[in-house]
């Protein structure tokens, strides 16, 4: 389903026609491990935006990851490399910072990429956020990806997370997987197509 162009500017892909941005697939988590998206990721459009809503996690602390396949490939295990920093304000306002986590990023690594760090469990506690895939099918170039996410963590705190990175690989992607690092999450990912 296209959007309309006003839901097109929203979505941060403004200037485009209005049926240049579809809504390809949405997938709702209730009590998952993980969501897989393992169609609709093709030649069709060159970039891939995955919107989740309301992910919150059945085990205190919880990050949220991800990783892909390469077109026949198994096991999520693809070479990523990245970047990380987020910006920080507690509740109490006793608290703040901006700085880079080395912990979160990868060099050269093929684990899961974290997108949320520590998560909190509480009815109150959830994160939402956007991942950017850039022309996934390229037989050529690595695969570039952007991410932007908003968490409340165990420890109260408002938590504004910046990735950037890429799979070094030249093959195509085909397939994405979502996954909290520990026990299960409920929330809702929709994944749209960008021509």
């Amino acid at each position: 389903m296209p959007l309309g162009a006003n839901k097109a500017a929203i979505m941060g892909v403004a200037g485009v026609s209005t049926g240049d941005v579809v809504l390809l697939s949405t997938q709702t988590a209730d009590g998952d491990a993980s969501i897989t998206f393992s169609s609709d990721i093709t030649s069709t459009y060159g970039e891939y935006i995955f919107k989740w809503y309301n992910f919150n996690p059945g085990t205190d602390n919880s990050h949220f990851t991800f990783q892909a396949n390469a077109v026949d490939a198994s096991g999520y295990n693809e070479t990523i490399t990245s970047t990380w920093f987020q910006a920080v304000h507690d509740e109490a306002n006793t608290h703040t910072s901006l700085s880079y986590s080395a912990a979160n990023d990868q060099a050269q690594g093929t684990a899961y990429q974290k997108l949320l760090h520590g998560t909190g469990n509480g009815a109150d506690e959830s994160s939402a956020g956007e991942l950017h895939l850039f022309n996934p099918s390229s037989t050529t170039y690595v695969k570039h990806f952007i991410a932007r996410c908003q968490n409340l963590d165990g420890n109260n705190n408002c938590v504004d997370h910046f990735l950037a990175g890429y799979f070094n690989i030249t093959e195509a992607i085909d397939d994405i997987q979502f996954k909290v690092s520990t026990g299960v999450f409920d929330g809702k990912i929709k994944m749209w197509g960008v021509k």
